[in-house]
């Protein structure tokens, strides 16, 4: 999936802007009720009737609505910001979760319980940085399972859980696949059910990434802003016996969606409709062919979590992890578990339909009633600032209506494909590192650790049989007193060094 990058674009276009904005799902309101406005105010003045109501009610109305609507908009961005805080917390279990493996998971095992030999220190590695990438696949079926988007066939997401098992112990049948594995499955692409049909060309689709040669090296491509990139090209490329869906799919707006008024004649329509696959129906009920059922949705996060939990349970009973350290990735994985709750919990509970719908149809006959009171004041002046009004409170319901789900395809919604990609740089950026011996990078000419006291680099400190400077004055004591006296001259340099 190539996707542009809006920074180097010049940002949104105009039309993304109009969509994103409250306008473009009230001006059919705006132009409404400044058509109301228009009436009242030309026959109040163009004529000798008087279309005028008393302002009384005005007053009271307009600040019990202004509470209410206020409350609504509050309500929908606490959802919002509740949304961006427990992704924070995925972004942050995640990172912890790597670090636990990579660091703490021994790459130095005895032979197993049964076994023959000792695992290599490479399988040790493959073995901790493929869980890692399951970690990585669990924040992206997140990502999908709050999209609405069942199953695992994503570009961003099969080739991180390819290598789990397919059936249960034992079994090669489709009576024997595992639910996150039936679940993906449908009708269209039907799966060979044997041993090795990955491998068979005639089933399968690869995709294949042209490397594009750099003459900058790798630092100089860093500081080359690209216009496009191409998140998935970083994945692993495997053989899949279907086309993957796109990792990102937003719907393209439609025509309604310029011109809300018509969604009424979808639904009044949709009953008369007939399924795309109603024909195949009834011609495989002609044929005497019987359709196999719908399969029921899993949990993709939920079963991914399993195989993580289950690694973890693995790894600290055979003692490759401190047992200090094995609660770190059993509440890890708990802790992405709650947060996931919770983002169910926004997704699947929107704000009740009777009080949308009352606080819409109270702001309404606000708005009719607004011409009729101010018209005798304001005269001509009562058409812009209908329209006015009516965008400010129907604006701040539209914007509460986009935001209390954050987590699907529309402008204001958070980005979930950025968390993502951050979780998944982060990720690789923990296994670059090899983790050597401190002991080889701490004792360097390039290392001053008593700076600004004693600027002396690391290797020459311990040329020295004992430590001692100089500057401290002819009383200072060679040794740990010496030591003491090169930090608190360095808590003082710092401390007004960087006062204002």
């Amino acid at each position: 999936m190539v996707v542009s990058n809006p920074m180097y674009g010049g940002g949104m276009s105009i039309r993304k802007k109009l969509l994103a904005s409250s306008l473009a799902s009230t001006w059919l309101e705006m132009l409404f009720f400044g058509g109301v406005a228009t009436m009242v105010t030309a026959v109040s003045t163009l004529t000798p009737h008087q279309l005028t109501l008393n302002n009384g009610l005005l007053g009271v109305l307009g600040t019990v609505l202004g509470l209410v609507i206020s409350f609504r908009t509050s309500s929908a961005y606490e959802r919002y910001s509740d949304g961006r805080m427990r992704w924070t917390n995925i972004v942050t279990f995640s990172r912890n979760l790597a670090m636990t493996i990579w660091i703490h998971i021994s790459n130095d095992r005895p032979v197993p319980p049964g076994g023959t030999r000792a695992p290599t220190t490479l399988e040790c590695i493959i073995e901790k940085k493929s869980m890692i990438n399951l970690v990585q696949a669990l924040a992206v079926s997140i990502k999908h399972y709050l999209r609405g988007e069942p199953g695992v066939y994503y570009q961003d997401l099969y080739p991180l859980v390819s290598f789990l098992p397919r059936y249960a112990a034992g079994g090669q049948t489709e009576a024997d696949m595992l639910p996150m594995w039936h679940a993906s499955e449908d009708g269209d692409y039907p799966y060979q059910h044997k041993v090795g049909s990955l491998n068979d060309s005639t089933n399968t689709l690869t995709t294949s990434y042209k490397e594009e040669p750099s003459s900058h090296g790798f630092m100089g491509s860093l500081r080359k802003h690209h216009k496009v990139f191409d998140p998935e090209k970083v994945l692993p490329v495997i053989e899949v016996h279907r086309p993957l869906k796109p990792a990102k799919n937003p719907p393209k707006p439609g025509f309604t969606d310029y011109f809300p008024f018509l969604k009424i004649f979808k639904l009044i329509l949709k009953p008369f409709r007939k399924s795309p696959r109603s024909q195949d129906v009834d011609i495989h009920a002609v044929l005497g062919k019987k359709r196999k059922p719908k399969p029921c949705d899993s949990n993709v996060p939920v079963e991914i979590s399993l195989f993580l939990m289950s690694y973890a349970n693995t790894m600290t009973k055979e003692g490759h992890i401190p047992a200090v350290l094995a609660g770190n990735l059993f509440a890890g994985i708990a802790n992405i578990q709650d947060a996931l709750s919770n983002l169910e919990r926004i997704a699947n509970t929107p704000l009740p339909f009777a009080y949308q719908a009352h606080l819409r149809i109270s702001v309404w006959v606000y708005l009719l009633a607004l011409p009729f009171q101010i018209v005798e004041t304001f005269g001509w002046l009562t058409i812009p600032g209908t329209i006015f009004t009516t965008f400010m409170y129907l604006g701040f319901l539209e914007i509460g209506q986009q935001i209390e789900n954050p987590f699907n395809y529309d402008l204001n919604d958070l980005d979930l494909d950025e968390f993502c990609y951050m979780i998944q740089r982060e990720l690789h950026e923990i296994t670059a590192h090899p983790l050597p011996d401190p002991s080889e990078y701490l004792f360097t000419g390039l290392n001053q650790p008593f700076a600004p006291g004693d600027r002396r680099t690391a290797q020459e400190l311990i040329s020295e049989d004992e430590y001692t400077h100089s500057a401290h004055g002819p009383d200072s004591k060679p040794g740990l007193h010496s030591i003491q006296r090169t930090l608190l001259k360095g808590w003082k340099d710092v401390d007004l060094s960087t006062r204002k």
